[in-house]
C-alpha cells in the first residue's frame, strides 16, 4: 500500500500504508554534489491479487490454486510532467505481502535523489542496488530480495522510456553498443561473454535495425498459448481451447503435465488430435521431477511428439538438466523461468542444458540482468522464447523479445513469446495478439501500468474482490 500523505498525480488511488511507513522525499540522503532538477518524490507499493484459483486459471503440477498476485511499485517525481515509473513482481498469493516489503526496503535508493542522474546512469544504478554490502547478504542475487529489485528497476525503466516518449523495446534498441554494454555487469561473466564478445554481437545486429523495427511493426513477434493446458481444466475444455488456439492463428500450444502419468498421456493425445500433426505441442512439468522420473515420463509422452519438455526437475540443477536434455533427445529442454541469476542461465549454457532459454521479466533483476542473458544467449546461439504465464508478464516480455530481435540475436527463427488470455484487462496499455502474433506496442513505457481501479478494487485484503467474496 502506498505510505500516508503521498502525492497522487497520475492513474494510481492513494492508499493507507499496510505497514504505516511513509515515502515522503527526504528519507533518502541526498549524495553530494547532486545537480539541481527533479527528484524522486515516492516509492509506494502495492499488495494486488487475482483470485485466479476460482476457476483454475494457471493450475500446474506444483501450483493446483494460484490466485495470479503483484507486488506493485510505483515511483514519482516532482518533475511536474505526470510521469510516473511502474513495475512489480509477480507471485502466486500467499507472500505477496513478503514480496511488497522486500520492494519497500529498497525506497531510500531512490527517494530524494535526482532523476536525470539515477536515469543517466542505469547501469551504475542496477549495480548499486544488486552489491549493496547489506541487501547482497540476503542472496545474493536471488530470491524475494532479487525479485524487489527487478520491480524497481523495471519501473525506473518504464519511467526513463516514458520520459523518452518512446516503448521500452525501441529505447533499448536505439542505444548504441557501447551504451548496451554499459548497462551489463559482467562480474562471473567473463569466462563465457566478455564486454568486447558482446560488443560484436551487438555491432553485427547494427546494420538491419530499421528493417527488423519496420518488419516488427507491420507483423509483429510470433507467440505461442498457454491457455488451453491448465491442468485443472477437463479434457472438454482442453479440447475445445486447443481448437480455438489453432484457428486463432497460434502454431504451438502448451500442455501442464507432471500430476499423473496416465492423465497426461489422456490430455496430449487429446491436445494431438485437435491441434493436429502440424502444431508444436510443448509440455511443462514446473520443476516436478527428479532427474530419472523426468527422462522416463517424457519418454512416455514421446509419440505423441512434444515440441519440449519445460522445467523437467530443479531450476537450480544444472547438470540435472544436462542430463535429461541428453536423454530425451530429440525432445528439447526449455527452461528459465525459476533460474534466479544470469550465472546460472550462464552455467546451463556452457553444459548444454537447455535448448529454449526461457528468460522472465521480473524473476532476475530486471532489465538490465536480461540484457545480460539475452547477450549470452547470442553467444551461444540459443533461441529465448521467454516465459509469461502470470499477470503482466506478456506485457514485459514482449519487449525484451523485440529488442533482441532488433539489437541483439537479429533473428526470429525458432523463437516465440509464452502468451496466456488472461488479465491484460488491467493494463493501461495490454499486450495485442493478431494471428497468433504479438503487435508491437508503441505507447511509451514498458507496458507496466495497471488500471487505477484495478489497484483498488483487488488490493488485498481490502479490496471488494476479496471483501464481498468473503461476506
Amino acid at each position: 500500500m502506498t505510505g500516508p500523505g503521498a502525492e497522487v498525480r497520475s492513474t494510481v488511488p492513494p492508499q493507507p500504508s499496510r505497514l504505516g511507513q511513509s515515502s515522503e522525499a527526504g528519507q533518502a540522503a541526498q549524495p553530494a554534489g547532486d545537480a539541481p532538477g527533479a527528484r524522486f518524490l515516492s516509492l509506494d507499493t502495492y499488495d494486488v491479487r487475482f483470485p485466479t484459483s476460482r476457476e483454475l486459471d494457471g493450475s500446474d503440477a506444483m501450483n493446483p490454486d494460484p490466485d495470479y498476485s503483484a507486488a506493485y511499485v510505483v515511483l514519482r517525481t516532482d518533475a511536474g510532467d505526470g510521469h510516473e515509473g511502474h513495475g512489480f513482481a509477480f507471485t502466486i498469493g500467499r507472500g505477496n505481502d513478503v514480496q511488497a516489503t522486500a520492494i519497500e526496503a529498497l525506497r531510500p535508493f531512490l527517494v530524494g535523489r535526482p532523476v536525470d542522474a539515477v536515469l543517466g546512469d542505469l547501469g551504475g544504478f542496477w549495480k548499486e542496488l544488486v552489491h549493496d554490502s547489506q541487501l547482497r547478504w540476503l542472496g545474493p542475487e536471488k530470491g524475494v530480495m532479487h525479485m524487489a529489485i527487478s520491480a524497481v528497476v523495471n519501473a525506473v525503466w518504464d519511467l526513463a522510456a516514458k520520459r523518452a516518449g518512446r516503448p521500452l523495446w525501441m529505447l533499448l534498441a536505439s542505444m548504441s553498443p557501447e551504451e548496451i554494454v554499459s548497462l551489463v555487469d559482467f562480474r562471473y561473466l567473463t569466462d563465457a561473454l566478455t564486454p568486447q564478445e558482446a560488443l560484436e554481437i551487438l555491432r553485427r545486429a547494427e546494420p538491419g535495425r530499421a528493417e527488423r523495427t519496420e518488419r516488427l511493426l507491420a507483423d509483429g513477434y510470433p507467440a505461442y498459448t498457454t491457455s488451453p493446458g491448465w491442468l485443472g481444466y477437463d479434457d472438454e475444455k482442453l479440447r475445445r481451447l486447443c481448437k480455438e488456439a489453432v484457428a486463432a492463428g497460434f502454431h504451438q500450444i502448451k500442455l501442464k503435465v507432471g500430476a499423473d502419468l496416465a492423465d497426461d498421456i489422456r490430455r496430449i493425445r487429446i491436445a494431438r488430435e485437435a491441434c493436429g500433426p502440424d502444431i508444436r505441442i510443448a509440455v511443462d512439468a514446473n520443476q516436478r521431477w527428479d532427474v530419472g522420473s523426468a527422462i522416463a515420463w517424457v519418454r512416455e509422452l514421446a509419440p505423441y511428439d512434444p515440441w519440449w519438455v519445460e522445467e523437467p526437475t530443479s531450476p537450480d540443477d544444472v547438470l540435472g538438466h544436462a542430463t535429461i536434455a541428453r536423454a530425451i533427445a530429440p525432445v528439447k529442454v526449455a527452461t528459465g523461468e525459476h533460474v534466479q541469476n544470469r550465472v546460472i542461465f550462464k552455467q546451463m549454457l556452457q553444459v548444454g542444458a537447455l535448448s529454449y532459454l526461457q528468460l522472465d521479466a521480473a524473476r532476475v533483476a530486471g532489465v538490465n540482468e536480461n540484457v545480460a542473458i539475452l547477450l549470452l544467449a547470442a553467444k551461444f546461439g540459443v533461441p529465448v522464447c521467454p516465459h509469461a504465464g502470470g499477470v503482466g508478464l506478456c506485457e514485459l516480455v514482449q519487449h525484451l523479445s523485440m529488442f533482441d530481435y532488433v539489437a541483439v540475436s537479429g533473428s526470429l527463427d525458432d523463437r516465440v513469446i509464452e502468451y496466456v488470455d488472461h488479465l491484460h484487462e488491467h493494463f493501461v496499455d495490454p499486450v495485442v495478439i493478431r494471428d497468433g502474433r504479438y503487435q508491437a506496442p508503441t505507447a511509451p513505457g514498458f507496458s507496466a501500468t495497471m488500471r487505477a481501479e484495478t489497484l483498488t478494487e483487488f488490493a488485498y485484503p481490502h479490496g471488494p474482490i476479496w471483501t464481498e467474496a468473503v461476506t
